[in-house]
């Protein structure tokens, strides 16, 4: 079976698990994942940002729009792309707060759902596929 298909209706399964869970406190799955990635780095550039979350710079802008409307992140652009920063609001601060338990709900109702061995078996089988296919 085609991997590329079967990975990404896991991941959108997953997704929706999570999203339904946060969904309470405000956040996407996405977002909460910005966010709190950013608030343990303090500030980043966008360049690093977009490199540790695995997307391209043009995701990142659209993922981190609606965070920024909201007020819980602040992008500071400067005139050299690679200059541009994130960092999260006090705003961010507390809706990230707020959802931290909601976001351990998820997980451990998405690894009840899994098991606890078969999720550790699934994740070092996803860490080898991110590091083997090409252009990671």
């Amino acid at each position: 079976m085609c991997g590329c298909f079967n990975l990404r209706r896991a991941a959108r399964a997953v997704t929706r698990l999570y999203d339904s869970v946060l969904e309470p406190g405000g956040l996407r799955s996405t977002g909460f994942v910005s966010l709190a990635f950013i608030r343990a780095e303090g500030t980043i550039s966008l360049p690093s940002l977009a490199r540790a979350l695995g997307v391209d710079r043009s995701t990142l802008t659209r993922n981190l729009r609606p965070l920024e409307r909201q007020g819980l992140v602040r992008v500071s652009r400067a005139v050299n792309a690679r200059m541009s920063s994130a960092r999260v609001t006090a705003k961010g601060e507390q809706v990230l707060t707020r959802c931290v338990p909601m976001w351990k709900a998820a997980q451990a109702r998405f690894e009840a759902c899994v098991g606890a061995q078969r999720w550790a078996g699934v994740l070092a089988g996803l860490d080898t596929i991110a590091r083997a296919a090409p252009g990671a």
